[in-house]
């Protein structure tokens, strides 16, 4: 068992680095045995530093040192320290150059941290920390200087060398090596570094910028992957040209370039000018991607491309500030996605995200504030709290502020941070300073950790005409706050009469015309809201398009809850009012007797809103998914998973059974499509025709067992294919599902994204994704254990969707995560420290499960030679 506890950096503790550099100069050497790397730093004390005598740290990771000068000079091993994790030099001058060699062996590294090989390709991931782990460098993100890359290798190998900025120079080496060097002219941190080398297609196209500036765009990608770039070349020119557009964002740089890797921790990079991206979220077309990849990799290419100002040009001054670019970045995409499709279902979908995952953080061990006061490992941080949440704060601010504002304060953030490395109080007082607006209180979302819980209490006094609201708001209690103070919430609610008419929201008594939406500003532990000129008791809509990332409670009825969902003219309370209604249907009947009545009126709102044409089909689409296990558990006080899972299953084939006719009519009806299209209503009538026969299939309808078999065989997309595929599988049709799945193997073995899709389907299955198979998964010839998505579309999504078979009464899920945990620990332990989330949680759930829960973490932790990552993540969790 490990004794040592990993240092905790804290918040507080900051200090200004001591050293500045201002120019770094390398030259990397690629061979197949390791790579050399020679720095020169270009370094001086920094005039805002108080420690004028401290000596010259650097921070290192697995290097092995060859040689240090100072100025030129070679230094003896006396006059520095090699720690292993930093290289010290007791006395340097005031301003000095220092050439550091080291060798490091990229074809060795597991970690995927630092310079690595991937499908025979050199690349990088530097951030947060892994630029120590190719050259000894004050690696912390307020050390920015400009850099200059010098890349040789051989050029059969290895003919494409990129790295950030522009190219100044190439040539031709001795033996059948050559060189490019490249320039990057703008000042960033070392985790912004990135290199790549291989044997790569190119693919090209120009965008011209709004001043008149042509950029050469550049895809970079495996040969048998040159025809999957279209779509994310057109990505990112939509990307480039909505963030000048909205946000009058010019890209900088002659080139912007994206290169697709195969082994990444992430989903994609966004280093200066040469992004680099998960292969899965970046290689698309019709035949191996689903609509949702489609979408997914529109918004990561956003993202990563808005980072060039939200991120790049501005940065974050610790990783305490991570937030600062990923969650205004993260509410960057989100706009752009919106814009992009429609509007209600993205919002949609961030929200069941937040709800089910973000809010789970929350309220887990492992819950901290959107700006952390410590960590021990910040991989552990790059989590859902920081992205997501990050995002929504963002949107609060855009909330109270309006559009003109917002934008306003954004300019002058841009404006004021250039070149800079900065805090989350920098931009909220570039907000507050454009708009007039005290947003004082308002900076508690970033200091408190816990989601809010909102409680609403009505009444209605019908001689007065006067509808009352009473609003509380409480943070509950996480690791380490207590007693936590009201927090600025603005809350967006409406109010409908009788007929479903919205109501004017008149706040005095001699208002009249008062708007028909309005957003309260909670800002103490309790409001008093009245509405005056009601001549009848109104339905409330609260908390519209999810205006704050809260709990609400409210005593809403069913008769309510059907009203809301066909009259709220707020698509998303529309949709959020079925949610409710599903769940209060699914937990009236967890632990009830097989026989027992499901609520009648859900099937006839579910009737209601397929054959309603004149809804939004992508929000029909969206209504008709039933909330998912994830989120009916962390709705549970102490879940009972199979008895959760029992419930839904009953409620789904209840409605399968009672509109059989009308799914069919539904399926029938938007199957025929004509050729493929990505545009949202031929996105929505896939969503629809493949939701139709999944329940269907629920029942093993034979007639739908029929049509997935023909949808299998003709689907000219993969969103079909696939959906017949995870119809099948999931289906009692053993012999059809064991066919579908060999059969569809069989057509797309030599697709790595797509066989990750074939794992997940079947990691996923409540009929094929039993422990016994998940083994025989982990055994197959496509598995690879170095490839995060392999690990991710097997292991992860066992644990993650596949809730019934992971919580197994016998408790085997857990010691089989808790396994491959431990053993991807040695290897990799970013991505054991994530997969192992699903065991932090056992607090969660029925004392028969979170013994064995907590077993299994315990087991973990006593693992010899436990990583930081997977150290602060379990001794977190069982702490207390």
């Amino acid at each position: 068992m490990r004794t040592n506890q990993p240092q905790t950096i804290y918040l507080s503790e900051y200090k200004v680095p001591a050293y500045l550099v201002d120019h770094v100069d390398l030259r990397f050497e690629l061979f197949e045995d390791g790579a050399r790397v020679h720095s020169t730093l270009s370094v001086r004390r920094n005039p805002e530093s108080a420690d004028s005598g401290a000596p010259l740290f650097l921070h290192g990771d697995s290097l092995k040192l060859e040689s240090v000068a100072l100025n030129g000079s070679a230094l003896a091993a006396g006059d520095f320290e090699d720690r292993g994790d930093a290289l010290i030099v007791p006395s340097v001058p005031a301003q000095f150059e220092l050439q550091v060699v080291t060798w490091i062996e990229p074809q060795n590294n597991t970690r995927l941290e630092g310079l690595y090989k991937s499908s025979g390709m050199f690349c990088t991931q530097c951030e947060a920390e892994g630029f120590r782990c190719i050259t000894f460098y004050p690696d912390r993100p307020d050390v920015m200087a400009r850099f200059r890359t010098r890349i040789e290798a051989d050029k059969g190998a290895y003919p494409v060398l990129l790295s950030n900025g522009n190219p100044v120079e190439q040539g031709e080496l001795e033996n059948g090596r050559h060189f490019v060097t490249w320039e990057d002219p703008f000042p960033k941190p070392a985790y912004l570094f990135a290199l790549v080398a291989g044997d790569l297609v190119e693919k090209k196209d120009t965008f011209t910028t709004c001043s008149g500036r042509n950029i050469d765009l550049r895809m970079y990608v495996e040969p048998r992957n040159a025809q999957k770039c279209d779509f994310a070349m057109d990505a990112l020119k939509r990307s480039m040209r909505w963030d000048e557009d909205v946000y009058g964002r010019e890209y900088d740089l002659d080139i912007f370039m994206i290169v697709a890797v195969d082994d990444f921790n992430m989903g994609a990079m966004e280093n200066k000018g040469l992004n680099i991206f998960n292969s899965s979220c970046v290689l698309a077309s019709q035949d191996t991607a689903t609509d949702a990849t489609f979408q997914r990799i529109e918004a990561i290419v956003a993202h990563e491309y808005f980072h060039n100002w939200s991120g790049n040009r501005v940065t974050c001054r610790d990783w305490f500030q991570l937030s600062l670019k990923e969650g205004f970045t993260v509410f960057r995409d989100s706009q752009f996605s919106a814009d992009m499709g429609s509007p209600t279902v993205k919002r949609i979908e961030d929200v069941t995200l937040l709800r089910t995952a973000q809010f789970a953080e929350d309220a887990g061990p492992m819950a901290h504030p959107v700006r952390p006061a410590s960590y021990m490992e910040i991989s552990n941080f790059y989590t859902l709290t920081i992205y997501e949440k990050g995002a929504e704060v963002v949107r609060m601010i855009h909330n109270l502020l309006g559009d003109e504002l917002f934008r306003k304060g954004s300019d002058l953030y841009f404006e004021r941070h250039d070149g800079q490395a900065v805090t989350t109080d920098d931009f909220v007082k570039a907000m507050e300073d454009a708009s007039g607006r005290d947003l004082s209180q308002f900076r508690l979302w970033y200091e408190q950790a816990g989601t809010p819980v909102v409680s609403v209490e009505d009444d209605y006094d019908a001689d007065k005409g006067v509808y009352g609201l009473t609003i509380r708001q409480n943070i509950p209690d996480t690791p380490g706050q207590t007693g936590k103070k009201p927090q600025h919430i603005p809350f967006a609610m409406g109010l409908l009469d009788s007929k479903g008419q919205p109501l004017p929201l008149n706040i005095s008594a001699g208002e009249q015309d008062g708007p028909l939406e309005r957003v309260l500003e909670l800002t103490e532990a309790e409001h008093r809201f009245e509405f005056h000129g009601l001549a009848e008791r109104p339905v409330p809509s609260l908390l519209r398009d999810f205006s704050a990332p809260v709990r609400v409670q409210y005593p809403w009825s069913r008769e309510q809850l059907l009203f809301l969902m066909s009259h709220d003219p707020d698509g998303f309370n529309r949709w959020d009012a079925g949610q409710r209604l599903a769940v209060d249907v699914i937990q009236s009947l967890v632990g009830t007797p097989e026989q027992a009545e499901v609520e009648p009126r859900l099937a006839d709102a579910y009737r209601k809103l397929l054959n309603d044409a004149s809804l939004d089909q992508a929000l029909v689409a969206k209504m008709l998914l039933l909330p998912s296990e994830a989120y009916l558990v962390e709705l549970a006080e102490q879940a009972d998973v199979p008895a959760i899972h029992a419930a839904r299953e009953r409620v789904l084939k209840h409605l399968a059974q009672e509109l059989k006719d009308d799914l069919l009519a539904c399926y029938q009806r938007n199957r025929d499509q004509g050729d493929y299209q990505l545009g949202p209503d031929a996105i929505a009538r896939r969503s629809l025709c493949n939701t139709a026969l999944g329940w269907l299939m629920s029942i093993d309808d034979e007639r739908a067992r029929e049509l997935a078999l023909e949808q299998s065989r003709s689907a000219d997309n993969m969103t079909d294919r696939l959906g017949a595929l995870r119809a099948l599988v999931n289906s009692g049709f053993a012999a059809d599902r064991e066919q579908a799945l060999e059969s569809f193997y069989q057509r797309f073995s030599d697709d790595p994204q797509v066989v990750e899709l074939w794992f997940s389907v079947q990691a996923s299955s409540g009929q094929a994704g039993q422990l016994p198979h998940i083994l025989q998964l982990l055994e197959h010839p496509a598995f690879d254990w170095k490839n995060p998505n392999k690990v991710r579309s097997v292991v992860g999504v066992f644990a993650g969707q596949n809730l019934a078979a992971f919580h197994n009464p016998d408790g085997s899920g857990y010691q089989f995560l808790a396994g491959q945990v431990c053993r991807l620990d040695d290897s990799n332990p970013q991505i054991a420290s994530r997969l192992v989330t699903p065991l932090t949680r056992w607090r969660k759930f029925a004392p028969a499960y979170s013994s064995q829960m907590k077993a299994a973490l315990e087991g973990i932790r006593d693992k010899d030679n436990l990583s930081r990552d997977l150290y602060e993540v379990v001794h977190k969790s069982l702490a207390g």
